[in-house]
């Protein structure tokens, strides 16, 4: 009774064009329509007058098909997540074929879950109830269905129904018309004819087997009853029943339906067994619904995110009393304002009712606004919403009104006061000890080339019994000297004379010369900066060491990007949040908290809108470390076939092209800002000028220096005197020794020493000799 639909299937696909398909089924016999559906012959079918009719070439002879088999109809999101993974874009077209109408709505279920009734997909049944479905979810969706209709919409059974009463007609029509046939009635009669007292009626209800085999039934009348029962016609309520030699119903009609976005399930065509299909009302699959709804109050929703969305305080007016859209301010409610006037609508903002942005569940379903969307119970969703992939599957997103990365967020660090000798900051400490070590060897290398060089001694005559003396200027002193004033860039009152002496000293004012210049240049940096030390620089850095907790709000596309990359730095830092559940927070505000609280051991991975936000925000003590880690956008999201879909995004445009978007993000963000930021204009001069704690250490240095000479000209001056002093005492025993001995022409007090012996001195004085001998050439030196 139920007739074939392969071929009025095959008739709708070459009609639509499909060149690929997902058959869909759940019964074994499944591949063998697979086989029948590439076999069968489409037939030419009709359009209206105004339609140009296909040619033969229009006709689609190779059919891609892939089967997709439903083993378990309440557990098949991963089947059909896949089925969704396998082409991402263009148009999806898939047939239907599932026995029972239960199990074919349990399916279309999942198929809302895991998001597959986008605007690309368009299903085709293979069955003959279309009409009695329940379609109200895929209404506003934007899928197209197509299905056929056999019992005819004005009934009010099912089909089951109408098979079920057709069925008893062809029984009861077939029957009598045996009967009343070519005289096998009387036979007939008599071989069902039962009398009370007949055996074989209470073997009936012994052994039914038994009793049927004793029947006197033979092949010839079972095959006459079935011919009478063929050649049964009349119009049932499931339109013209008849059938073929084989038992299969023809001379059948279909009514072709068909939903599509915004519209109810309606009949757009026919298809007769004998002439095909025949398309009665063309129908546009890429056109939503054109005419916007301007009477209809919309429904935003969002989510309490500052600052895009915060809740006003009400003013101490109790007469004034804040209701509606006034509740709100932010961001998010002065672009829907301004997206309502250019659209032309009138909505309601309304927060989410679990407080998430959007995130799938195991199940398939989504939570948080994205699940409001898809739900239909919200219209648009303005708000910190993330584009991204797996929420497109599901939901329309306008064009970006904001771009984004993740981005991390510490506690500011303290700033490091400059220390007593930060000036020494510009070079390591390695390098400070190579430079005093290169000095003290030159030192010594210029002090050796100057003994071995003849060209560095000079010959002074001496006036004293006519010797000459050879003296050198590049004692061990003066060669220390030399290196410290070429080094201080001061020179020195000695030169080298020798070649050997100038290359020396050539080579170490080339060096003195770059590693001046170096510490000049750094030094700047070093000390007009006041320099913050932070623990981490980026993902890197927290990647690798575990002392510093960090994670992402609970649920949202930041917690998403972790979980899905395949980068290796950002999969074990998943790793490691997945471990300490704690880590994540369940707002944006708590995650700044537990930031501002941790003491310098907690990071918290969000948006960077939102970091430069709340580093704006007191007490300001939270800072931006690093890089964006990805590159994403905000976007206004709406229901799949939305019919303000279009006419958001060229708002949107329009907001951007007129910088008005900019205004608003930098009212929200730093005019209303509570931390102070200094401008070059107004922090040039502080950054430029010293203070005493920059340059401390120099003035140690030259008070050092100073006491040092002080100290050290004492010390020569109490040498000197206690060696005058030991001198006299010594003139004095020797005086005293003349007088007693009466001797007071050899007294040291009346010796002679001519004024012409400079430069020499008594080898020997003593009270019994007066010998006076010159030193040598090299004590002079």
């Amino acid at each position: 009774m139920r007739p074939p639909v392969l071929k009025a299937v095959k008739d709708v696909v070459n009609y639509y064009r499909w060149k690929k398909i997902y058959y869909v089924y759940d019964h074994s016999e499944g591949l063998a329509n697979i086989e029948l559906l590439t076999s069968i012959k489409p037939s030419p079918y009709s359009t209206l007058p105004t339609l140009t009719t296909p040619t033969r070439q229009h006709l689609v002879t190779a059919l891609e098909i892939h089967p997709i088999r439903i083993v378990t109809p309440s557990k098949c999101h991963v089947v059909l997540r896949n089925m969704d993974a396998r082409q991402l874009e263009g148009d999806k077209h898939v047939i239907l074929d599932v026995t029972d109408d239960n199990i074919l709505q349990l399916i279309f279920r999942q198929f809302q879950n895991v998001g597959m009734n986008r605007l690309n997909y368009h299903y085709l049944v293979a069955g003959l109830s279309i009409s009695q479905m329940d379609l109200s979810d895929f209404k506003y969706g934007g899928a197209n269905i197509t299905g056929f209709r056999l019992v005819n919409g004005n009934v009010s059974f099912s089909l089951e129904n109408g098979l079920l009463a057709d069925s008893m007609s062809v029984l009861s029509r077939g029957m009598i018309k045996y009967v009343e046939g070519d005289g096998s009635a009387a036979s007939l009669n008599k071989r069902l004819r039962f009398s009370n007292h007949d055996k074989r009626r209470s073997q009936c209800f012994e052994s039914p087997s038994k009793a049927y085999r004793g029947m006197p039934f033979n092949a010839r009348e079972s095959l006459n009853i079935a011919n009478s029962m063929r050649g049964v016609t009349f119009t049932g309520y499931t339109g013209q029943v008849s059938f073929d030699r084989y038992g299969v119903r023809k001379n059948f009609k279909l009514d072709l339906m068909e939903m599509v976005v915004d519209n109810e399930l309606e009949k757009i065509g026919e298809w007769d067994s004998n002439k095909g299909l025949q398309i009665t009302k063309k129908v546009d699959l890429s056109a939503t619904s054109p005419v916007l709804k301007t009477n209809k109050t919309r429904i935003v929703t969002t989510i309490e995110s500052k600052p895009y969305i915060m809740i006003k305080k009400q003013p101490d007016d109790p007469s004034v009393l804040l209701e509606g859209n006034d509740r709100f301010e932010g961001f998010a409610a002065d672009l829907a304002d301004k997206v309502a006037d250019l659209v032309g609508f009138e909505y309601r903002i309304e927060l989410v009712k679990d407080m998430k942005y959007g995130e799938r569940m195991s199940d398939g379903t989504w939570n948080g606004m994205v699940g409001e969307l898809t739900r239909k119970e919200a219209d648009l969703a303005i708000a910190p919403l993330t584009i991204t992939s797996i929420r497109e599957r599901v939901i329309d997103f306008s064009k970006p009104f904001m771009s984004l990365g993740i981005s991390i967020m510490i506690k500011k660090p303290e700033k490091q006061k400059p220390g007593v000798f930060s000036f020494m900051e510009p070079l390591s400490h390695s390098i400070w000890y190579c430079i005093v070590i290169s000095y003290l060897g030159v030192s010594l290398v210029l002090f050796l080339v100057s003994r071995f060089s003849p060209n560095e001694w000079q010959i002074e005559e001496a006036s004293y019994e006519g010797r000459l003396t050879f003296t050198n200027d590049f004692t061990l002193l003066n060669s220390l000297w030399f290196s410290l004033g070429a080094f201080m860039r001061r020179g020195c009152d000695v030169c080298p004379r020798s070649l050997s002496g100038r290359i020396v000293g050539s080579a170490w004012w080339f060096f003195t010369l770059i590693i001046i210049s170096s510490y000049t240049a750094n030094l700047a940096a070093f000390l007009t900066v006041e320099r913050m030390l932070t623990p981490i620089n980026g993902a890197d850095d927290l990647a690798k060491q575990k002392e510093i907790l960090y994670g992402t709000v609970d649920s949202g596309s930041t917690k998403e990007f972790f979980k899905t990359s395949k980068i290796p730095t950002y999969e074990k830092m998943w790793l490691f949040m997945n471990s300490e559940p704690s880590v994540f927070a369940k707002t944006t505000d708590e995650g700044v908290q537990k930031v501002r609280n941790s003491k310098g051991k907690y990071a918290f991975l969000m948006e960077s809108t939102m970091n430069d936000y709340y580093n704006q925000r007191k007490p300001c003590n939270t800072m931006k470390v690093g890089g964006n880690l990805d590159s994403k956008g905000y976007g206004i999201g709406t229901y799949i076939g939305s019919d303000l879909r279009d006419k958001i995004n060229v708002a949107v445009l329009q907001l951007l092209e007129q910088e008005k978007l900019q205004k608003l993000q930098k009212k929200w963000w730093y005019d209303k800002g509570q931390c102070i930021i200094e401008t070059d204009s107004k922090s040039g001069s502080k950054q430029s000028s010293l203070s005493l704690s920059n340059v401390a250490g120099i003035f140690y240095i030259l008070i050092g220096g100073l006491g040092l000479s002080l100290v050290v000209a004492s010390l020569e001056f109490l040498c000197k005197s206690h060696r005058d002093l030991k001198q006299k005492k010594f003139y004095v025993t020797a005086s005293m020794s003349s007088a007693v001995s009466g001797n007071f022409d050899k007294s040291p007090y009346q010796t002679h020493i001519p004024s012409s012996a400079v430069g020499f001195r008594p080898l020997m004085v003593s009270s019994s000799s007066e010998t006076y001998k010159p030193l040598s050439s090299h004590t002079l030196v």
